[in-house]
């Protein structure tokens, strides 16, 4: 059986498109099982299915509307997640900071594209508040990274970076154009490159 992937979503999916059409075109060594969101309306549903992938929308606010917790939803969520057996789950966009309760069922296997450099802007809004600190002159560039997730926001071990030059005549959306473009190629470097350290290190166990 190869490797499956399960990539959590809230958007657009433009990510997901990027694997979507590696695993079609036989280049990406996993099997895609299930694209999870927690938005009713991310347009990374309709792609996923138009790909024939099984999808699954999981919302927070029947929990919270319920008095539940945000760990009961990690606890609900993670079950649904093991259920296809991952071997990896990629954050592509998910806009939900998972707690322990979900990550200790998936040790090194949740990793999360961020558009910013390790140390700098973690959270939301990263290209934004490159750009405003750009435009006050401190900082001369910014970047994006895949990284293993841990309960504390993007701060996990740093898997594939990449740096992405700002231009003195950008706007925002010419960053933000750059910046999507290089998401979509270091997603997919640092997705073969996890699959290809674990069939080395399956291949390694396998000699001992």
């Amino acid at each position: 059986m190869p490797p499956r992937i399960v990539v959590m979503i809230s958007g657009e999916g433009t990510n997901l498109q990027v694997l979507l059409d590696e695993q079609a075109k036989g280049e990406l060594k996993a099997q895609i099982a299930l694209v999870v969101s927690n938005r009713k309306a991310a347009r990374g549903l309709e792609r996923a299915q138009q790909f024939g992938v099984e999808t699954l929308y999981f919302p927070l606010k029947p929990y919270l509307d319920a008095g539940k917790t945000r760990e009961q939803y990690d606890a609900d969520l993670a079950e649904r997640v093991r259920a296809v057996e991952p071997t990896l789950i990629v954050l592509a966009g998910w806009m939900h900071v998972l707690s322990p309760t979900f990550l200790d069922h998936f040790p090194c296997q949740v990793i999360n594209l961020h558009p910013a450099l390790p140390g700098a802007f973690p959270g939301t809004d990263a290209i934004q508040r490159a750009f405003d600190a750009f435009q006050r002159g401190e900082i001369r560039y910014t970047g994006c990274m895949v990284h293993y997730v841990t309960p504390e926001v993007d701060v996990g071990e740093v898997i594939r970076q990449i740096v992405v030059p700002i231009h003195a005549k950008d706007t925002l959306e010419d960053l933000e154009q750059r910046m999507h473009v290089n998401e979509h190629y270091l997603i997919l470097k640092a997705v073969k490159q996890f699959l290809y350290e674990l069939r080395q290190n399956t291949h390694n166990l396998n000699l001992n």
